[in-house]
């Protein structure tokens, strides 16, 4: 197995565990099973987690981890419950693994709910995207997202985009963005 390149969940942990400056406050914008909100809760003080899915967020209130505020509604909407600076955000779009895959992610509310996490994004921030474009909705997204992103204004914004380039059947792919400390 590769230390490094092996999965792009784990490449975005590193990353934010390596690169974020402060850890005070993160986002998980898709809790599903909850990994990444593990993982933010291990290193920041106070985590918020978005899910749609009603048993999601369930499954994990029954961890009891009182460094995560659980938001059963759209990540769209982040600015309802939102109103402090972020040190990360993380989203990890797709299905969620084992559920039902009629129900992903989509561009629309990705999208809004990218721009109100870039605004609440503190200077120094990171905010990493997990992409996966092996279904009808991921494509689309994934169209939509580099697209938005590349009109990100260079000097307020660095953006990273990895893939795999020698694994076959639309690999995950992996966006990073990283705020500039003057803004």
């Amino acid at each position: 197995m590769f230390k490094y390149i092996n999965d792009v969940s784990n490449i975005a942990h590193g990353v934010i565990k390596n690169y974020c400056t402060n850890f005070i406050t993160a986002l998980d914008a898709t809790l599903g099973n909850g990994y990444d909100t593990d993982f933010l809760s291990s290193l920041f003080d106070t985590v918020y987690a978005f899910d749609i899915q009603e048993q999601c967020i369930l499954n994990y209130k029954n961890k009891g981890n009182n460094k995560v505020t659980l938001i059963h509604d759209s990540h769209e909407n982040i600015d309802r419950y939102i109103n402090k600076g972020l040190d990360c955000v993380m989203y990890n779009l797709g299905f969620l693994p084992g559920g039902d895959k009629d129900l992903t992610t989509v561009y629309e509310s990705t999208l809004k709910s990218i721009e109100k996490a870039l605004l609440l994004l503190n200077p120094q921030g990171i905010l990493t995207i997990a992409i996966y474009p092996g279904h009808q909705a991921g494509k689309l997204e994934k169209e939509h997202l580099l697209d938005y992103c590349r009109k990100l204004p260079k000097h307020k914004f660095g953006v990273l985009y990895s893939q795999f380039v020698n694994r076959q059947n639309n690999p995950p792919e992996l966006l990073i963005i990283e705020k500039n400390e003057g803004f």
